[in-house]
């Protein structure tokens, strides 16, 4: 059976031997299935309202195509969830393939402390310039490659938490955008999941901050990007790169 070797990081707090509270990071190695690890492509649209977005996501892509393209080839599940999209996929093979699937309730969302984000994108976080937001997407980015006879797609988290319960997946991994915004909140993503008791993990080096360095941290785009995903290490889930899926 092909299996994935996962190789995870994540921070936790402790103390040296003089009673010093400091954060550590801890790597930890998980070996999961193929048949049992799904892959989460989160709001990688079609377009957005703010073009250094768009241009980020553009250089993400061929990338991905190809870690989709591996995992899929091993036996990973690829779920599509760009979000506010069904409405184009109604009749699509893979959204047909996910509604049909039986429905399993959910269960109460576990406790989890919610700290604040480490970058502030109250200006909507973009660093070219625009500050009016509007649905620019009307479906995923067409150069995503979509398995029309092997992979489902949906932006509903019970939907999404009913697949993974119906085939006892053991591993969830999440990329796309935006890690302190999507990535982070909507209903199938890292922190309803934690709260479902899911394993899920972040794919580190396929994921894009909304931020803008004219804002506190005042770091770069990319500096910002970073904090964000240690912020998730520290405070939700484990992150890899997706090599380990290559």
């Amino acid at each position: 059976m092909s299996t994935f070797t996962l190789n995870l990081r994540q921070w936790h707090l402790t103390q040296d031997d003089g009673g010093h509270t400091y954060w550590q990071e801890k790597a930890m190695t998980r070996t999961v299935p193929a048949n049992k690890l799904v892959i989460l492509i989160c709001d990688m649209w079609d377009n957005h309202w703010s073009r250094g977005a768009v241009e980020r996501e553009a250089a993400m892509i061929p990338h991905m195509n190809r870690v989709l393209a591996a995992a899929r080839a091993q036996g990973a599940q690829i779920i599509h969830a760009p979000s506010e999209t069904m409405d184009f996929y109604a009749h699509h093979p893979a959204r047909q393939r996910m509604v049909a699937l039986p429905s399993i309730t959910p269960p109460a969302g576990l406790a989890h402390a919610d700290p604040p984000l480490p970058v502030d994108a109250s200006d909507q976080g973009s660093d070219t310039g625009e500050t009016t937001t509007y649905k620019a997407w009307r479906c995923q980015h067409p150069a995503v490659e979509i398995d029309d006879a092997r992979d489902l797609i949906s932006d509903k988290g019970s939907e999404i938490y009913s697949y993974l319960e119906a085939n006892r997946m053991e591993q969830a991994l999440i990329m796309g955008v935006h890690t302190n915004m999507c990535i982070l909140n909507r209903s199938f993503a890292i922190k309803q999941m934690v709260k479902w008791g899911v394993n899920i993990a972040l794919v580190r080096d396929l994921t894009d901050t909304m931020y803008n360095p004219a804002m506190p941290p005042y770091v770069s785009h990319d500096e910002g990007t970073r904090l964000v995903v240690e912020y998730i290490e520290k405070f939700w889930c484990p992150s890899l790169l997706s090599a380990d899926l290559l």
